[in-house]
C-alpha cells in the first residue's frame, strides 16, 4: 500500500477536531492526516497583529518545510480553502518549498461577490455599532443591543474573535481570489454542498471552470460541512488520488 501525507487546513472558527470524520473514513488507506491548528484557533496561538491571507500562507509554507519530506496533497475547507488557493497560485510572493501531488477544496472560500460586499459592510456595521453601544446612557443596552447587531448583520464569527481575529477577519474577507485561479496547476477535487449558505455553490462552479485540472462533487441537502457531512465520500475520492 502506498503511503502519503494529506494536509487538512481547517476553516475560520475550527481546529484540527474539524477533520474528525474525515481521519476515521481514511482509517487503513495508508493516507496520514496532518491537521494543524492554525494560527488564533484550537491551541495554536493568536497573532500579534492582524494577519492577511499571506500571512497564513507564509506560516503554512513554514509548516510543510518542517513537518513534511516526501509527496502530500493537500485539503481545504473555507478560510483553509482559500490559504490553500493563495499558497498554489502565488509561489513568486511565497515559495512553497513542495507543491502537493494532489488538491482537494472543500466548500473554499475566497471569490469575492456582491454577498461577501455585503459581509464586509456587516463587519465594519458591527465595530462602528459596539462604538455607539459604548455612549453613556446607551451601555444599559449592550447586552441585547450587541445581539441585535450580530444577528442583523449575520457575523457571529466576528462577535466571538478577539480585537486582533475580528481585523483579521476584515482582511481575509476584502481579497478576491479569482485571478489567481487559473494559476493552479494541481490536480484538483472540488467538494461543495449544493444548499451552503457561506459561501454559496456557484462560488464552486466559478473554481471549476478556472481549474484547468479540476473535477466538481455537488452534494444534495448538503450546508457548508461537506467536509464532515460527506466525509466517507471525500475519502473515498482522496484514497484513489493517493
Amino acid at each position: 500500500m502506498k503511503s502519503t501525507t494529506l494536509l487538512c487546513l481547517h476553516g475560520w472558527g475550527g481546529d484540527h477536531h474539524s477533520f474528525h470524520e474525515l481521519k476515521i473514513a481514511l482509517e487503513g488507506s495508508g493516507i496520514t492526516v496532518l491537521a494543524p491548528d492554525l494560527p488564533g484557533f484550537g491551541e495554536e496561538s493568536e497573532p500579534k497583529e492582524p494577519w492577511t491571507t499571506d500571512d497564513y500562507v507564509a506560516w503554512v509554507s513554514t509548516y510543510i518545510r518542517n513537518n513534511i519530506s516526501g509527496p502530500y496533497m493537500l485539503l481545504g475547507h473555507s478560510h483553509g480553502g482559500r490559504i490553500a488557493i493563495k499558497l498554489l497560485a502565488s509561489g513568486n510572493t511565497v515559495p512553497c518549498p513542495l507543491l502537493p501531488t494532489h488538491v482537494f477544496l472543500c466548500a473554499a472560500a475566497g471569490i469575492k461577490h456582491p454577498r461577501h460586499l455585503k459581509r464586509i459592510f456587516g463587519l465594519t456595521l458591527a465595530k462602528t455599532g459596539k462604538a455607539l453601544l459604548r455612549i453613556p446612557g446607551l451601555r444599559v443596552l449592550q447586552p441585547l443591543g450587541k445581539t441585535l447587531l450580530y444577528k442583523l448583520v449575520r457575523v457571529h464569527d466576528y462577535e466571538k474573535a478577539s480585537p486582533i481575529m475580528q481585523q483579521t477577519l476584515i482582511h481575509v474577507s476584502r481579497e478576491d481570489l479569482r485571478p489567481l485561479l487559473p494559476r493552479i496547476a494541481v490536480p484538483t477535487d472540488i467538494f461543495w454542498g449544493e444548499d451552503d449558505r457561506m459561501t454559496p455553490v456557484g462560488d464552486a462552479h466559478i473554481m471549476h471552470k478556472a481549474i484547468a485540472e479540476s473535477a466538481l462533487h455537488i452534494y444534495h441537502g448538503v450546508r457548508h460541512r461537506v467536509h464532515r457531512d460527506r466525509a466517507e465520500e471525500i475519502a473515498e475520492v482522496i484514497a484513489a488520488k493517493a
